[in-house]
């Protein structure tokens, strides 16, 4: 009997941890008030397809309090087999905004990069793509987005 309250404590315990880091999750990532990701583009869609696609409510996963949209089912069987993966870095703000001054900053879904299996959003309007600042320093600027990102999560 002391077991199976020690098996039950834990799984609460579990759940609790689980609960509050995907409200967590919820607070700090760049999400719509449905707790959808990336306006709704398929993150699968930029490392398969190479480019920004869109993906539809049809196609949709909450991964840990966060919802994903997805091209095809395919891609969402990617998604789930292996989140970590796909999920844009800095919970999907702009990374040059992030490295440059830690400030949490909307992106354009369509200025994007991949870099060494991660994805990378950026801010672009009005004659300003910050993926071109980026690019001037990515290790310096990564180096710091990647601190600056742990604040918030924290």
């Amino acid at each position: 009997m002391k077991k199976l309250f020690s098996v039950l404590f834990a799984i609460l315990v579990l759940v609790t941890f689980i609960s509050a880091q995907s409200e967590k999750r919820k607070k700090e990532f760049n999400l719509e008030k449905s707790a959808l990701a990336i306006r709704g583009y398929d993150p699968v869609a930029y490392f398969v397809q190479k480019k920004a696609v869109e993906g539809s409510k049809a196609n949709s996963l909450v991964y840990e309090g966060v919802t994903y949209y997805f091209s095809s089912q395919q891609n969402k069987e990617l998604f789930r087999a292996n989140a970590a993966r796909y999920e844009p870095q800095y919970g999907g703000w702009c990374a040059y905004a992030m490295g440059a001054n830690g400030q949490k900053v909307e992106v354009d879904p369509e200025t994007f990069k991949i870099k060494n299996e991660k994805l990378y959003l950026f801010y672009s309007k009005f004659f300003n793509n910050t993926l071109k600042s980026w690019n001037k320093d990515e290790p310096g600027l990564k180096i710091k987005a990647d601190a600056n990102w742990t604040k918030f999560l924290n």
